[in-house]
């Protein structure tokens, strides 16, 4: 494997300061871009939270010339977010990046400290744990972000109830509740307890997912990009009529592409 070279660049890198800069006329008040000058922290988060999704999608499809994109556009939201905690005199890009490196260091005492050993998951939870309760953490739940898609903040709250001993033995405790939600959810009448029941299902779904190992949205996704791309190969095969066959040829469509995978 190729080794990295050393870091050779100053502490202070020119392309950040040439970012950083930008960003300072951009929301200028009287000499700056009005969009930008009219952003606050609520406006620009959703912002943040499509850029990351992006890298993602760049990562999946193995597109490193739009990953250095899509990352320099995710730099540009934490460096948007840091520079309007600036004009209010709460913290700026070097606070923010001075926090991540005392955090990285701090959870990293065997490469760091004088801690041997190595890093396994119950170690790096363990050191989280002891972070939150410094900040005042209460409870197991605390810390889980709220904006994190729902799969994602469901197995992660599953994980930390699990940390407390509150889960199945094995898999067959969740496959049993996944068969009760199906019953609920078959027998409720509002149209709020059929939603209220939909998602004891799927809150179901993912802890039985959790118990093999695998992650929900990961999962998922994956059988999104498949169904995508079976869907568009029958698209192809049919020459634009898939919508104009029978139900039963559309699933003989499926089964030749399933089949030709």
């Amino acid at each position: 494997m190729k080794q990295a070279a050393p870091s050779s660049q100053p502490a202070q890198n020119p392309q950040i300061a040439r970012l950083l800069e930008i960003m300072a006329r951009l929301r200028d008040p009287q000499t700056g871009c009005e969009w930008d000058v009219a952003q606050n922290f609520e406006t620009i988060a959703p912002y943040t939270i499509e850029e990351a999704y992006e890298v993602a999608d760049a990562i999946g499809r193995s597109d490193m010339a739009e990953l250095k994109e899509e990352l320099g556009d995710l730099l540009l939201q934490v460096v948007f977010h840091a520079q309007m905690a600036k004009e209010a005199d709460e913290f700026a890009f070097d606070d923010v990046a001075r926090a991540i490196s005392d955090k990285m260091e701090a959870r990293h005492p065997h490469i760091f400290g004088d801690e041997g050993g190595q890093m396994g998951e119950t170690r790096w939870e363990n050191i989280k744990e002891v972070e939150r309760a410094q900040k005042g953490s209460s409870s197991a739940m605390d810390g889980v972000a709220l904006a994190l898609p729902a799969l994602m903040r469901a197995h992660k709250l599953q994980k930390r109830a699990a940390r407390t001993g509150f889960d199945w033995s094995d898999p067959s405790g969740s496959a049993a509740k996944i068969r009760e939600e199906m019953q609920e959810l078959e027998e409720a009448n509002s149209e709020a307890d059929k939603i209220e029941e939909a998602g004891d299902l799927l809150f179901a779904a993912v802890n039985y997912v959790r118990a093999h190992g695998i992650g929900a949205e990961d999962a998922l996704r994956s059988a999104n990009a498949k169904f995508e791309r079976r869907f568009r190969a029958m698209e192809d095969m049919t020459d634009g009529r898939f919508a104009e066959l029978s139900l039963d040829e559309q699933e003989a469509c499926w089964q030749q592409v399933k089949a030709a995978e």
